[in-house]
């Protein structure tokens, strides 16, 4: 009693807001509201095999499957939400909407057999200056859903990459293509695994992760993201 008391003062002077729009959260909603959480403009690029995230890789990298949760455009709730994840330390975004995401994809053929999921990582030093990596916490809600491996180990950033704001396709390509390396090239061979980021927009960063994961015997990968900018 006196615990749910002291919650309700808290949600009285605090209140709970939806990390997409800002509204008061009721006590059986958690970080969306109900609202948003339907109305968000999710892709269903799931259980779409030539979709077009998947077609952006094409004639690049061969990805078994890819798909984004939602569309991202500018000065959307997307882009806001995705902007709380990245920039103001609300991790629990990223777990969140893996979970839902983890849900779906377990429903998907296109996703079948996955035995651990691999966020792109951080370079150590923009690691230590943000506090945490975005795309783990993606993967982390994406993992518990699925019931499968979180893997932060194999793949590592050896470069630093400068920002891709503002870049052409080629600059961006440029920029990452040899700042990723593989610890472990026995971990993964002959699985599925899910290699995820926090939005494709060229794919760049996620082909060049893409390639160095390739390099483990008989892997399979495929590719998943909270949101993508392409339609």
């Amino acid at each position: 009693m006196l615990k749910q008391l002291a919650g309700d003062l808290i949600s009285l002077f605090y209140p709970r807001v939806c990390l997409s729009c800002g509204n008061v959260l009721f006590k059986n909603e958690n970080v969306l509201c109900f609202s948003c959480l339907h109305k968000l403009p999710k892709t269903g690029f799931h259980l779409q095999g030539e979709n077009p995230v998947a077609r952006q890789f094409w004639g690049k990298i061969y990805f078994a499957s890819a798909a984004s949760l939602y569309y991202f455009t500018k000065g959307s709730k997307v882009q806001h939400l995705v902007h709380q994840l990245k920039y103001k330390g609300y991790k629990e975004i990223g777990e969140y909407l893996g979970r839902i995401y983890g849900r779906d994809l377990r429903q998907s053929p296109l996703f079948d057999g996955i035995s651990a999921v691999i966020p792109v990582p951080l370079h150590p030093r923009k690691l230590a200056l943000r506090g945490y990596n975005q795309a783990e916490w993606f993967a982390l809600g994406l993992a518990a859903s699925m019931q499968v491996e979180l893997d932060i180990t194999t793949l590592v950033r050896i470069h630093a990459s400068e920002t891709q704001t503002r870049k052409s396709r080629f600059r961006r390509w440029e920029n990452v293509k040899e700042i990723f390396r593989i610890t472990d090239t026995n971990r993964h061979a002959g699985k599925h695994v899910l290699l995820v980021d926090d939005v494709i927009t060229t794919g760049s960063t996620l082909e060049a992760a893409g390639h160095s994961l390739l390099t483990i015997p008989g892997i399979k990968v495929s590719v998943a993201s909270i949101a993508c900018a392409v339609k």
